[in-house]
């Protein structure tokens, strides 16, 4: 999901950057051509907000999906060296690698917020 939505990104970007470049070979009189530019910048920076909220509300997301896997991993409090069920310690594990990966989905995320298009 997240590859098919990077390349989404990029071909919005690359939609926009061919459209000027076609545009700019055009004969247009100042009036239109200033015209055009103006809604194509407008284009863009609409654009922008659009990639940057999805990838803030994708942080959000994984943050609350850590949330929800940190209530399940405060049962490590009440477990001993002892349990009899040894499989708790691979679930308990399993808690943190899956912690890890939300965080680093959702750190590149934020990272992608200012990234231009």
């Amino acid at each position: 999901m997240g590859a098919t939505r990077h390349a989404a990104e990029g071909d919005a970007a690359d939609f926009i950057h061919r459209l000027q470049t076609v545009l700019n070979r055009v004969e247009l009189d100042c009036n239109c051509r200033q015209s055009l530019s103006e809604a194509i910048d407008r284009f863009t920076a609409l654009e922008r907000r659009r990639v940057s909220r999805r990838n803030l509300i994708q942080a959000r997301a994984h943050k609350d999906r850590i949330i929800a896997m940190m209530t399940f991993l405060s049962e490590l409090d009440q477990i001993t060296e002892g349990e009899n069920d040894r499989t708790v310690f691979e679930e308990m594990a399993l808690l943190f690698v899956e912690i890890a990966v939300c965080a680093n989905a959702g750190a590149a995320a934020l990272r992608a917020v200012d990234q231009e298009i």
